[in-house]
């Protein structure tokens, strides 16, 4: 009977021991990792939610540090160095402050990461960057805080911050032309492929550069390729069109418009057609 008692008595200690309240956090984490261009933005935080309260001015009131979301500091990265309205902040991981008011938010990048909330020895010299955010009013409350990249183009994007009725944006540069500049430059004074061709080509023409290398590396990686799509095709008859030689970029086009009927793509069939409406 003993035995058995010390069995149980054992076997509950032990089960009260592991046993472990499981409930979602109060602000879920997120890890987001976005490429504007050719730089990868890594963004980690976690998001606090509005439950009924009136958030700026009450729980975030206005003209003090917050940690810019819950918990652990909210960081970034950046692969490459960016410009932030008019400032370099070097590639690393920075963590984001910010003291919101009504019509804008102090925004800082600081070099220490590993603070808990806005419970941090301040230190100004910590501060890589500090720029102000342009704050708009939502018509729409956001129950979840979040932080996104918006208006993302291949040189820039909007670092947006959206909580309650609020949202402020934070602009900022990646050097994409210096790398892609660069990559050409190395890939074609070595041992390019068809695929560097074209996309060497591409870029010339997206960017309005020397559209007669354009043309003349397009057609070089055209003629590499056993069997060049209907997408490459109306890639080079877009580049003869902008070099001036209609008469080549109208055969190149047809041909385009045939292979993409094959394929049964019509948004292509429908960039041919009107191409060579142009070119007629």
């Amino acid at each position: 009977m003993k035995n058995i008692l010390s069995t149980i008595i054992f076997c509950t200690v032990t089960w009260f021991g592991y046993a472990q309240v499981t409930v979602p956090p109060a602000s879920v984490p997120e890890t987001s990792t976005t490429t504007v261009g050719l730089t990868e933005v890594t963004i980690d935080y976690s998001r606090p939610s509005k439950r009924k309260r009136v958030i700026f001015g009450k729980v975030v009131p206005y003209g003090e540090l917050w940690r810019t979301g819950a918990n652990a500091n909210t960081t970034i990265q950046f692969s490459d160095d960016v410009i932030i309205d008019g400032q370099e902040l070097k590639a690393g991981k920075y963590a984001i402050f910010t003291k919101p008011q009504t019509d804008k938010w102090d925004v800082y990048f600081y070099k220490e990461t590993d603070n808990w909330g806005s419970q941090v020895d301040w230190d100004d010299r910590k501060v890589a960057v500090r720029t102000n955010a342009k704050v708009q009013p939502l018509h729409t409350p956001q129950e979840t805080f979040s932080i996104t990249l918006n208006n993302i183009t291949n040189d820039s994007a909007l670092l947006t911050f959206v909580w309650d009725d609020v949202m402020a944006m934070v602009p900022f540069e990646v050097p994409t032309d210096r790398k892609a500049m660069a990559s050409i430059k190395e890939t074609m004074a070595g041992a390019p492929k068809a695929q560097d061709y074209l996309s060497a080509a591409n870029y010339y023409y997206n960017t309005d550069r020397d559209i007669t290398l354009a043309k003349k590396w397009i057609d070089t990686g055209i003629e590499l390729l056993e069997k060049p799509a209907f997408y490459q095709l109306h890639a080079q008859a877009l580049i003869h069109a902008k070099a001036g030689d209609k008469r080549s970029a109208l055969e190149i086009a047809t041909k385009s418009l045939e292979a993409s009927k094959q394929a049964n793509d019509n948004a292509y069939v429908r960039m041919n057609n009107e191409l060579i409406k142009q070119l007629r």
